[in-house]
């Protein structure tokens, strides 16, 4: 019974110290958001020039993506990771349990920073079109009507369930696709973090019709993300924002003809 309580006391001890890491890595994404991302915002309203972007303002905007997809999307991987530790500190044959937790999350956050890039490529073009005010939202109703509308859509696809269901149930994800080892941990990040994107990319392209650096709509969207992922409703969560999104979208649509 010693022994027993002796592991319970070192996982607990262990899963804090990993969780503070965790909560210490979302805390700096989202003081460098709150801190601008090294972006000007002081002409929000107005239209942006579609000026040629420099090397420099390029990286500047996907280090911002990328800052804001940690921010945004740790908080509902959390779960999966604690339970992967936990899992790895049980095992005696497992060295260093937490630092293939770490990788396990790079893996996952590499699949996120792919979508950082496409997303900055996507402004970029977006830009060039002057399709973008300064606070980086859609200046066209059609494009911003059509995102609404597009995402509504994508949350009653067979994929996004697909996708919403290893989400949102640690247990399942890890039993069907465990992988032993520094790779196999590395896999495994990479996998969930391509369902993690298979489940949320539509609603992160919803910051061109808010804004990319408007905070409150990435507290709404993150907010959401979560409860979503965690809540024992996640499904009809996704159904009736879903709903929403169709809704608006068709509303905006109609006041521009």
């Amino acid at each position: 019974m010693s022994e027993t309580s002796a592991l319970e006391n070192v996982l607990r001890h262990d899963r804090l110290i990993f969780a503070g890491g965790i909560a210490a890595v979302m805390a700096l994404a989202w003081a460098y958001l709150l801190a601008g991302a090294g972006i000007d915002m002081s002409m929000a309203d107005m239209p942006m020039d579609p000026t040629p972007w420099t090397p420099s303002y390029a990286v500047l905007v996907f280090v911002m993506w990328l800052t804001m997809m940690v921010a945004m999307m740790i908080s509902s991987v959390a779960p999966m990771v604690l339970l992967f530790a936990a899992l790895k500190r049980k095992q005696s044959a497992t060295p260093s349990p937490f630092a293939e937790a770490w990788i396990f999350l790079c893996g996952y956050l590499v699949i996120w920073a792919g979508f950082s890039l496409a997303a900055t490529l996507a402004q970029w073009q977006l830009d060039l079109a002057g399709l973008l005010s300064m606070a980086m939202a859609a200046t066209s109703a059609t494009l911003a009507g059509g995102v609404l509308l597009l995402a509504g859509l994508y949350q009653f696809t067979p994929l996004k369930r697909a996708c919403l269901r290893y989400c949102q149930n640690p247990v399942l994800f890890l039993s069907r696709h465990w992988r032993p080892g520094t790779a196999g941990a590395l896999r495994m990040g990479l996998r969930h973090g391509l369902y993690c994107l298979g489940c949320c990319w539509f609603l992160m392209a919803l910051l061109f019709v808010g804004g990319v650096m408007n905070l409150l709509w990435i507290v709404g969207i993150t907010v959401y993300v979560a409860c979503e992922k965690l809540l024992p409703v996640g499904h009809s969560l996704s159904y009736a924002a879903g709903a929403a999104l169709i809704v608006a979208g068709l509303i905006v649509l109609v006041h521009t003809t």
